[in-house]
């Protein structure tokens, strides 16, 4: 095989799906060097599309993270990326976008905090400017798929974009009027976050929506509300929002009984939002067999993106899994969850890529 000119071992495994390309790079020290040039790198390959796991907080502070835990909803199994190649110390990922993944760190040589972005499959890995830690404890981060990262919270945003030439993170006022809720970055540099408008004994939330240039510019968020809307944002308890698939957005949370003050769910519910329409509709409704394993506990996560979303619940031992892919929705139990702790787990949609850095 070694006999071969290079550009024919790179067109033979480039027909290769990307599951059997990361194994064939263990076979031997020539094929990962093959298959980790960027010659090769740069040849297009299927992503996969994969589930990834955020290490729980109290690792995050205690403890080196050195792998990172993701499940194949395609082959219904769990897989492992080591991340013990960044010289940084505490890495906790948050989020991904086109094959790349974003993580908190410290700085090897003193207390400052970095967004790293790497790629766990090439092994390669550039900082964005250091932040303050205070940044990484209370922002969330954005990012869409032109590598365009904002970090939000309730009275400041960043915003870093590589292109023209700049390298800073640009700092503007947000103005919310309370701390955002599940915020996302969708296509258009558009952010949605839900806010909560009511008063301390009851919530009200309701969505919000700006552009990353009329936040440049000061500019207030605008309330999108409609009246063929109705009650849409009252029926839900503690809703949150999930990037959908193209110019939609999901909404998930609890179906309350009624309209009472302290009333119980009867499901879990997913409504979606078409941003060209303006129209929602149900995409999904938990079953009932499966809700019941939900209900007793009082706080429960979501996380996912496109036509998955996953759930986790405390002592549960096991994520929900909503799946659309195919066009038919289909609700299932994904076992074998790696880690301790209460089992609240927390996560993001990651599609691995062979991609270069920019």
């Amino acid at each position: 095989m070694e006999s071969l000119p290079r550009d024919a071992l790179h067109h033979i495994f480039s027909l290769l799906p990307l599951r059997q390309i990361i194994i064939c790079r263990c076979v031997s020290k020539h094929l990962h060097h093959l298959l980790t040039s960027l010659s090769f790198l740069s040849s297009p390959s299927p992503p996969l599309h994969l589930l990834a796991l955020r290490p729980p907080h109290h690792r995050h502070h205690h403890h080196h993270l050195s792998s990172l835990h993701l499940f194949d909803p395609t082959l219904h199994s769990w897989l492992r990326f080591s991340l013990d190649f960044l010289p940084f110390r505490s890495p906790h990922p948050v989020t991904s976008s086109s094959g790349l993944l974003y993580l908190w760190a410290d700085s090897p040589s003193d207390s400052s905090k970095s967004l790293l972005l790497c790629n766990p499959l090439t092994r390669r890995f550039p900082a964005l400017p250091q932040l303050g830690s205070a940044w990484s404890r209370h922002g969330s981060v954005l990012v869409d798929s032109a590598g365009r990262v904002m970090v939000l919270t309730e009275l400041a945003a960043l915003y870093f974009s590589s292109e023209g030439g700049n390298n800073r993170w640009l700092k503007f006022s947000s103005n919310l009027p309370s701390k955002p809720r599940s915020p996302i970055l969708a296509a258009e540099e558009s952010v949605f976050a839900l806010c909560d408008v009511g008063s301390p004994w009851r919530s009200q939330w309701k969505l919000f929506a700006c552009t990353v240039s009329k936040l440049r510019s000061s500019q207030q968020w605008t309330r999108l509300e409609k009246p063929e809307w109705g009650d849409v944002f009252d029926i839900l308890k503690r809703p949150r929002l999930v990037k959908g698939n193209g110019s939609k957005i999901l909404m998930v949370g609890g179906l309350k009984s009624s309209f009472s003050l302290n009333s119980s769910c009867s499901t879990i519910l997913i409504l979606r939002l078409d941003l060209e329409s303006w129209e929602w509709d149900e995409a999904g409704r938990m079953p009932v067999e499966m809700f019941k394993c939900f209900q007793e506990c009082s706080k429960f996560k979501v996380f996912g993106g496109g036509d998955r979303v996953c759930f986790s619940a405390k002592r549960l031992g096991k994520l929900a899994l909503w799946d659309n892919c195919e066009g038919k929705a289909e609700w299932k139990w994904i076992e074998g969850v790696p880690g301790s702790g209460d089992g609240l787990c927390r996560g993001f949609v990651f599609e691995a890529r062979l991609t270069p850095l920019p």
